[in-house]
């Protein structure tokens, strides 16, 4: 997670606290990447972040999940006031509070299960987020229980975009400002299908009243990137499709400028999804020359 200070310096802050943000493996609730995979992808945008940012990495714990991995299936982890969606909003509001921090940009990214918690945050508490990025994940209420969670991973189930908009407006009702969506997935993602990013974007196109038909299609780095913008012509959805790609976190090996192996599931695309993550949010001070 990012967050932006009022002041200035920079931390990077290690937690072992519930829950993994960034986490990947074949199976059911996949063991996590680990924090220092993820560290490794930050570190490879290339151009410094603003000083200002802090980065919150939360944790699982083995005793609540033996591959450390969210639970993200289970009912009581991604209810609003108890759990492990509640444990990393106390995390972030704790943040706020000690680095006095701008609440109003405050970002959030994962991967696989890291993805699908990511979505459930940006879900049930729109109005802590400014952004969020969905790696490999999947919808908000895709499913309920291990067996269904191994069906929904494999073949995302259909639902309509109304269908999937309502699991959101039910858990935040009332809700009119909701936080700018980036989903990536590669399409020979064997492990989480690459139809939960399109069921992803129809969750969130719903959510913020677009129409599908009225995306915008272009190209960058070579992947195709659809994007919707709302009425007042700000991109609200957007959607990486990564040709070729398995499960992972896309970067671009070539330009990192690095000899240092790969760390697991980071997976080099000829794009960095951290880098221009980062950029469409306004975190870099620079143009990268990396990934």
């Amino acid at each position: 997670m990012w967050l932006e200070s009022r002041q200035s310096g920079y931390v990077f802050l290690r937690s072992a606290w519930f829950g993994q943000v960034f986490g990947a493996r074949r199976g059911l609730a996949w063991r996590s990447a680990d924090r220092q995979g993820f560290r490794f992808s930050h570190r490879l945008v290339g151009a410094r972040p603003q000083a200002r940012l802090r980065r919150l990495f939360p944790e699982q714990k083995y005793a609540n999940n033996s591959q450390n991995c969210f639970n993200w299936f289970v009912e009581r982890h991604i209810n609003l006031n108890n759990g492990e969606l509640a444990s990393i909003r106390d995390m972030i509001e704790k943040m706020l509070r000690d680095y006095k921090l701008d609440p109003s940009r405050v970002f959030v990214t994962g991967l696989s299960a890291g993805g699908a918690m990511a979505c459930a945050l940006l879900a049930s508490y729109p109005d802590l987020f400014a952004a969020g990025a969905i790696i490999a994940g999947l919808p908000y209420g895709a499913t309920l229980g291990p067996f269904d969670a191994m069906m929904a991973m494999a073949f995302a189930p259909g639902r309509s975009s109304e269908e999937r908009g309502k699991l959101v407006r039910q858990v935040s009702p009332g809700q009119i400002k909701w936080p700018k969506i980036s989903i990536w997935h590669g399409s020979h993602d064997e492990v989480v299908a690459a139809a939960n990013g399109s069921a992803l974007v129809r969750q969130w196109i719903d959510i913020h009243q677009i129409d599908e038909a009225g995306a915008a299609l272009d190209e960058v780095d070579g992947q195709t990137r659809m994007s919707w913008r709302d009425g007042s012509g700000d991109v609200v959805v957007e959607h990486y499709a990564i040709d070729g790609m398995a499960h992972g976190v896309p970067i671009d090996a070539k330009r990192r400028g690095s000899s240092q192996p790969l760390a697991p599931f980071i997976l080099d695309a000829g794009i960095s999804s951290t880098f221009h993550i980062a950029k469409s949010w306004g975190l870099l001070r620079q143009t990268a020359a990396g990934t």
